[in-house]
């Protein structure tokens, strides 16, 4: 009598699609075969849940692609052809957010506003749930190109995002977001050093036909740091993929890094976050990332405090990131930089009034 089939807790499905993204594509070893056998046995729930948790992840397109390959490889039509109907559907939807996007570009470059595409395009083929943007023109500006041009509607405004000089706009005929973050970097819009040369320091990338100003590669893994280590407190799969697949490419200046890392004051935060991702690259792939010593020696804890919850990997607040915070903000204070200081230590403030309003209402949306 066969076994009845377990469904795959949330825990297992990232484990199955960290596997797909981060083994070696030649690997032939028996964990490797495990896992093919594994994916040939998934029902169509569990591959609806992959797909959620790919999503929500960042790493859909990435992801289902290799399931796809594996399907194609045992002649599975069945599940192949869910893989093949998720990626036309998300596709679909990436097709329409970059021709926004682009027109967004072109747009601001009209006006002789001066715009990058930050983090979005950090993941491609894949692409997030909201299209974020750096300019340093000022918010009346903004405001007035997204609405004139775009017909867009401002988004209400929580206290994070008016300390942090963000806004949201929601434009007919595009789901996800558009967040413009004017003049400001971080949680509390206390990096403005970072803000102040981003747009100077910019690369042209090719996306598909189209090409883009995004963050050099500097700015890019100092922003990722930010987002991840002094904000939201969780990695994302694809922030793993995609930092990992930056350092492989050598495209990294670890010395350039330090320096402008150790300037804004999250140096710290820095090596933790590449330790963080090279210790989990470790785990399915057999080997992490070539990190310099100094890296190493910077970072503040590693990757194996780091927990599956809640469909991410979150990065523990008590004491490892409250240390982190704390060492930024006495940096900052020590170079006599009141007034980032003073925003930064709201940080705290926000985030407790989001836990109570969370608590509370279930959403804290309105403060953080």
């Amino acid at each position: 009598m066969p076994k009845p089939h377990v469904p795959c807790p949330p825990n297992e499905m990232m484990d199955i699609l960290s596997q797909l993204l981060l083994r070696e594509s030649s690997d032939p070893d028996r964990a490797a075969a495990e896992l093919d056998q594994r994916l040939r046995s998934i029902t169509h729930d569990e591959f609806r849940s992959m797909i959620d948790l790919a999503n929500t992840n960042h790493v859909l397109m990435r992801g289902v692609q290799v399931f796809l390959e594996v399907m194609r490889r045992a002649d599975d039509d069945v599940r192949a052809e869910w893989a093949e109907n998720a990626l036309q559907a998300e596709q679909a939807r990436i097709t329409n957010a970059i021709c926004f996007l682009e027109e967004i570009c072109a747009v601001f470059e009209e006006q002789e506003c001066d715009v990058a595409v930050i983090k979005s395009l950090d993941h491609w083929p894949d692409l997030g749930s909201d299209l974020d943007l750096y300019t340093d023109a000022a918010s009346p500006a903004v405001i007035e190109v997204m609405r004139r041009r775009f017909n867009a509607e401002i988004a209400p405004r929580s206290w994070g995002d008016r300390l942090a000089g963000k806004w949201n706009f929601l434009i007919a005929g595009m789901p996800e977001a558009v967040e413009i973050h004017v003049g400001r970097l971080g949680q509390t819009g206390e990096q403005t050093g970072i803000a102040s040369s981003l747009l100077d320091r910019t690369r042209l990338i090719v996306v598909g036909e189209r090409t883009f100003r995004v963050p050099s590669i500097v700015d890019r893994v100092m922003i990722s740091t930010l987002q991840r280590m002094y904000r939201h407190f969780y990695f994302r799969l694809c922030d793993i993929v995609d930092s990992a697949a930056l350092a492989d490419s050598g495209e990294i200046d670890y010395r350039e890094l330090r320096s402008a890392a150790e300037h804004a004051g999250i140096w710290e935060g820095v090596a933790t976050y590449l330790l963080i991702v090279s210790d989990y690259v470790q785990k399915y792939r057999g080997r992490g990332i070539n990190l310099p010593s100094f890296v190493h020696d910077s970072a503040r804890f590693s990757g194996g405090d780091v927990y599956f919850a809640r469909g991410f990997l979150r990065v523990p607040i008590m004491p490892q990131s409250a240390r982190l915070y704390g060492s930024q903000l006495t940096g900052l204070l020590r170079k006599r930089e009141l007034e980032i200081s003073a925003r930064l230590s709201l940080l705290p403030w926000l985030a407790t009034a989001a836990a109570v309003g969370q608590k509370i209402t279930g959403n804290d949306k309105g403060i953080w």
